[in-house]
């Protein structure tokens, strides 16, 4: 079954943009979160009112170029009403009478041929709140609405041309993008070859990854080359979009460029270029995955006052509201490009997977995906275990176990917990978020890159019942010697191979963290990434309350979080499950 966004007017807008069309029609005043599309040759508007109240209304404009490339913009239109813009932003925007004009910021100004700018503004209305029909870019005209003679019913899941026809499982029926920069290292080890044509996601970490670090490629680089590896076939190109600012709060190896505050640097230099090259016609035949802001929401639940785990910037992180803002303004400037497949992350079941952390998570996913201007049908699904180690089914021991009347909760493994493995437990996040509202069809996500945990220390079959720690210690497949370990984990093995539809619920298990990519440096390193000194990657470490005070479980001799690191990948073949 396919999804449909429900902003009708968004698919409108994208069918006469991408076959040219122009309609002139009448727009009729409409409730909350609709849209208008109006197109030329020269231009295109996507105009939304995303919120509607008694007295105000808050809209968002995107505007595209479909003419020759500009270095200055300008957007006018009339209203048919006494609406009022009352303030704006990422545009100069002023009103006379009914008149309004929007001029491009100092920022945004140069549009090349099909690239688009993004604004929004807040306005006052009585009565009706009808929709601009004509539009001007520059002078030019972007005539009308959708035709009420059209007969094709743009949000038909039966209308091939209809771009906003997101396919139940992008995975399904789909080759994924191998990167070749990463191939290529793999290959290059001894081994490598057997794992090198396996698909990984891009890791898109800081602006300068968006063209390319090092002369490294860019964001337009790997998608032009999936579109080379595409063929006459269905290709998915997994993206990590991760940039927040204040990024990984309670993870100093991960932390990012930006400052907490950066929050308008985040949406005009991180995630606005982004979606603008996502945008670009020439990429509407690839399914863009993307994976929106590991470890960030879940920080907010688990690593703020009055929790013992709390750190000082995650609580500045939650009071300032930045993660929300950002995550909800990514959701929302890239799930209205027909093509793309926002996934959010939920963290772990060694993160989130115990009573008071598992629904308060939820919630949350539910407000974010619901404000800032995101909505539900802009969320395609969740991703689990990113970048992690859990082990995706532990078959020696289950939850309901018990040794000696002692469940298997209560051992010091599982300690409470809920579940035991990350299937079981993305199964039951899937299950509480459509709950909550999100669509039914909602798919899921599981990084195995890192979790096979095979080699020779894989339990053949479950412990001895002596007791109920010796029961789950000797038959867990997850040999970490504590659940919140999550640096480099020593005897870690590479999981399940990335396929599509493994399991009920689950979208693909996927490799979206590169093998051999480090999760931080063992030891300080000076550099210009922004990525602090972590003591969870230092071997030496006695841990602290998250991982209960145990050793860090760290391989020794890390480079930098994202540097190759050959130690690593070695062992992750070596420990592979299934073996290579």
């Amino acid at each position: 079954m396919s999804r449909i966004r429900s902003r009708a007017g968004t698919a409108v807008f994208a069918a006469l943009a991408l076959t040219g069309a122009a309609c002139v029609g009448t727009a009729a005043a409409l409730p909350a979160d609709v849209a208008v599309g109006a197109a030329a040759a020269g231009c295109s508007v996507d105009y939304k009112v995303q919120n509607q109240w008694d007295s105000g209304f808050t809209t968002a404009v995107t505007v595209t170029n479909n003419g020759a490339a500009v270095s200055s913009w300008n957007l006018s239109w009339s209203f048919a009403g006494n609406q009022k813009v009352t303030n704006g932003w990422n545009a100069d925007i002023t009103q006379s009478g009914t008149a309004v004009t929007a001029k491009n910021a100092s920022y945004n100004g140069s549009l090349a041929t099909g690239s688009s700018a993004s604004f929004g503004f807040n306005g006052s209305y009585s009565g009706g709140n009808a929709l601009p029909t004509t539009f001007k870019l520059n002078g030019v005209t972007c005539n009308g609405a959708t035709d009420p003679t059209d007969p094709t019913d743009p949000t038909d899941p039966t209308d091939p041309t209809d771009p906003s026809d997101r396919v139940d499982n992008p995975y399904a029926g789909a080759k994924v993008y191998v990167n070749p920069e990463w191939a290529e290292k793999a290959a290059a080890e001894p081994g490598g070859t057997k794992i090198s044509n396996q698909p990984t996601g891009v890791w898109l970490d800081r602006i300068a990854a968006i063209n390319g670090v090092s002369g490294g490629m860019g964001l337009r680089d790997h998608l032009d080359d999936a579109l080379t590896q595409k063929g006459s076939g269905e290709e998915v190109v997994q993206l990590v979009v991760y940039d927040l600012p204040g990024r990984d709060c309670a993870a100093l190896a991960s932390n990012g460029e930006l400052g907490p505050n950066d929050i308008d640097r985040y949406k005009s230099d991180f995630i606005d270029p982004i979606a603008a090259i996502l945008a670009d016609p020439k990429y509407a035949g690839l399914r863009i995955v993307t994976t929106i802001e590991i470890d960030s929401l879940p920080n907010l639940v688990t690593n703020v006052t009055p929790r013992a785990t709390a750190t000082p910037n995650c609580d500045t992180m939650k009071a300032n509201g930045n993660y929300q803002k950002g995550v909800g303004y990514a959701l929302d400037k890239l799930g209205d490009i027909p093509n793309v497949y926002n996934y959010i992350d939920a963290g772990h079941h060694g993160w989130l997977g115990w009573d008071d952390n598992f629904g308060a998570s939820a919630d949350l996913f539910k407000t974010v995906a619901t404000s800032n201007g995101a909505q539900l049908s802009d969320v395609h699904g969740f991703i689990v275990n990113t970048a992690n180690y859990s082990a995706l089914k532990e078959n020696n021991f289950t939850i309901d176990d018990s040794v000696n009347g002692v469940s298997v909760r209560q051992s010091k493994w599982v300690d409470w917990n809920r579940y035991t493995d990350e299937l079981s437990y993305a199964q039951a996040m899937r299950t509480k978020l459509v709950s909550l509202g999100f669509d039914q069809n909602l798919g899921m996500l599981i990084d195995t890159s890192r979790n096979g945990w095979g080699g020779t220390a894989r339990p053949a079959g479950p412990g001895a019942k002596s007791d109920v720690d010796t029961y789950v210690d000797g038959g867990r497949y997850d040999r970490r010697i504590h659940l919140g370990n999550w640096c480099n984990q020593s005897g870690a093995g590479l999981g399940e191979r990335p396929r599509a539809n493994p399991a009920t619920g689950i979208d693909a298990y996927v490799w979206m963290k590169p093998p051999g990519e480090s999760d931080g440096s063992s030891t300080a390193v000076d550099n210009d990434e922004g990525k602090g000194f972590d003591r969870m990657c230092d071997p030496t470490y006695t841990g602290n309350p998250r991982n209960n005070n145990h050793l860090s479980g760290a391989l020794p001799n890390a480079p930098l979080s994202g540097h190759w690191f050959s130690a690593q990948f070695q062992e992750l073949m070596k420990n592979a499950y299934p073996a290579l």
